[in-house]
């Protein structure tokens, strides 16, 4: 059995999507990233939920919601965490 994994939908050239990522492992936290400029279903994904709009990182957790370009401190907030590390 395979636990749900948040997924990272993003492009390899964006520094945020590079921000997001690290905030994820430098809390140990596991993760799939989605690179939106290679996978098309992703891409579709992604414009879906940001009405037309290539909007990256758009983060997925295994509750069904999603954080748009989220800073660490939202980050931080989701995962309960005192401050962003």
């Amino acid at each position: 059995m395979t636990e749900e994994m948040i997924k990272v939908y993003g492009v390899s050239w964006c520094c945020d999507c590079h921000r997001a990522k690290k905030f994820f492992e430098r809390n140990k936290i596991n993760f799939d990233f989605i690179n939106i400029d290679k996978d098309l279903a992703g891409e579709q994904y992604v414009l879906k939920v940001n009405r037309g709009m290539r909007s990256v990182p758009t983060i997925l957790f295994p509750d069904g919601s999603i954080l748009v370009e989220p800073s660490d401190s939202q980050l931080a907030q989701k995962f309960k965490l005192l401050t962003p590390s």
